[in-house]
């Protein structure tokens, strides 16, 4: 596999509340997390996610055994509900991380690759010059645009395109999209937070994975155009490139 990462601060903000996530022994679950929260506390929150589910699934999902779809399916789910209940302590305890959470989307490579999500960071999967939105967005303007009430074109600009429905660290209770998707040959898996898609298209996304010189160098300029753009939120980008 080929994997490149990048993620910024952007040009507004005073600290990246972005996290990602890299499995260093097998390279086969990626992380990517956007923070939310007043006093930095949105770093707390997507650090924490990304530490307890890291840890939660490399310790009970062994990539070199067959596990059924469903318990794959589970176990996502419980390394999540894990993270959210972990955060939602930390917001008690400490008064600085009050009201804090973070969206969370991840991809664990096995035979197929397994996606679990919540919140409006997104999974996009480049497939023989053909790109497709695994994830849907868990927001305000998601939901309008699905009902009708407005067009995708509107969403982009509409002033509550900021607000999602779905996140850690909101409840105790939370729904968790789960789903899996083949990872066959030259297949690229996009991880990405809202600050690179809210100012890049998705055709852009795909053009650049495909032609830039490597995934690496694809993440590096993607993020470079956000900024040129305005860099109005943090930005980051995870790509794997089956190869």
């Amino acid at each position: 596999m080929e994997i490149g990462a990048c993620s910024h601060i952007g040009k507004i903000r005073e600290i990246n509340e972005d996290a990602f996530f890299i499995a260093k022994n097998h390279e086969n679950l990626f992380i990517v997390a956007d923070g939310m929260g007043g006093h930095n506390a949105g770093e707390v929150a997507s650090n924490i996610a990304i530490d307890v589910i890291s840890e939660y699934i490399q310790k009970n999902l062994n990539t070199q055994e067959d596990h059924e779809e469903l318990l794959i399916f589970q176990e996502i789910r419980k390394a999540v509900m894990e993270a959210n209940l972990k955060i939602l302590e930390r917001s008690k305890r400490d008064d600085h991380c009050q009201g804090m959470g973070t969206t969370l989307t991840l991809a664990l490579i096995l035979k197929k690759v397994y996606i679990g999500h919540i919140g409006d960071s997104r999974a996009y999967r480049i497939n023989k010059q053909c790109m497709t939105q695994i994830t849907e967005d868990h927001s305000l303007v998601a939901e309008l645009v699905k009902n009708g009430s407005i067009t995708e074109m509107e969403a982009k600009t509409h002033p509550q395109r900021n607000i999602i429905t779905r996140a850690l660290g909101t409840d105790e209770k939370i729904k968790i999209d789960v789903c899996s998707v083949p990872f066959d040959q030259d297949d690229i898996i996009i991880l990405c937070t809202d600050g690179l898609t809210n100012l890049v298209e998705p055709s852009e996304i795909m053009e650049y994975m495909l032609y830039s010189e490597s995934i690496q160098k694809g993440c590096e300029q993607l993020v470079a155009l956000a900024n040129e753009r305005g860099g109005f939120d943090n930005i980051t980008i995870l790509a794997i490139k089956n190869n």
